[in-house]
């Protein structure tokens, strides 16, 4: 039946960042849809699934024994963890771990024929193609050392908006060999989303597009939106979907940079026009 292309029975699905947000959204409809779940966080996750791993991403070795720990086949990979600028070793957690997680499960045979990985980026990584040069360089450092060392020695490129920004590129780069190998890759650009770490930096994230919502007439995101397309991705049912970056933001994105909603903001970001902070209100 079609409606099984969306479900999940047989399939072992891993959530790298699963303990609140849209990582634990995202593993309990995979459980529901019939995975066996296996969650990885540094927090508790206080909810049931097949294995709860603890895992520091910022430490090689707790990332290499978090794959270690895991029995094959993995159909689904669900790489949801995120953190906010001002959090040491961000670029680690957001970017370099997970990439490293990904490349040990394939190396070790973990990630099944036909698996797929789902990344969680952001709209704040908008302006890749403008810095693209720059994201390539970092990229070009494929293995933990040497991302981590390119990392240190550009200190302003450990941010938020750069971890988004070398996940958007990465999808790009990896979907053609993935695809040979007989995996996809895909990943989510989420508008502003109540979640709890959104909640943490509301002042700056949740009134993101505040405006467009309140003239749209429509609420802020919530976590379930967004794990129910990192579920579609990595079903069946999107099969023929691979290297795509898809903009979950209500229409945001795409109104303010074809001149359907006036947001000079998201023109900004995208690297279309300068930066302009008085036009935004900042002094």
């Amino acid at each position: 039946m079609t409606i099984d292309l969306f479900r999940y029975e047989g399939k072992r699905a891993v959530v790298i960042g699963g303990a609140t947000g849209m990582g634990a959204e995202t593993a309990r409809m995979a459980g529901e849809l019939g995975a066996d779940v296996i969650v990885l966080d540094v927090a508790p996750v206080e909810y049931d699934c097949a294995q709860k791993i603890e895992i520091d991403l910022r430490n090689q070795a707790s990332v290499d024994a978090a794959v270690d720990a895991i029995d094959g086949p993995v159909h689904a990979v669900f790489a949801c963890a995120g953190v906010a600028d001002g959090t040491a070793g961000i670029m680690l957690i957001n970017f370099t771990a997970q990439r490293h997680f990904i490349d040990r499960l394939i190396a070790q045979d973990k990630l099944a024929p036909g698996g797929s990985v789902a990344f969680i980026s952001s709209t704040a990584g908008l302006g890749w193609k403008n810095n693209i040069d720059r994201v390539r360089d970092f990229l070009s450092n494929d293995d933990w050392a040497s991302a981590a060392a390119w990392t240190e020695e550009n200190p302003d490129t450990d941010s938020y908006g750069f971890s988004k920004e070398a996940i958007n590129l990465y999808v790009v780069q990896q979907a053609f060999p993935m695809l040979k190998a007989g995996y996809r890759i895909n990943a989510i650009c989420p508008g502003p989303t109540v979640t709890p770490l959104a909640e943490a930096n509301a002042d700056m994230w949740l009134t993101y597009a505040a405006d467009f919502r309140a003239d749209a007439g429509v609420d802020t995101l919530q976590p379930e939106q967004m794990a129910s397309t990192l579920i579609f991705l990595c079903s069946a049912a999107a099969s023929g979907v691979n290297g795509e970056m898809l903009q979950v933001d209500q229409g945001h994105t795409n109104a303010s940079l074809h001149d359907a909603y006036d947001a000079p903001i998201v023109k900004m970001i995208a690297g279309e026009i300068e930066w302009d902070f008085a036009a935004l209100g900042f002094e």
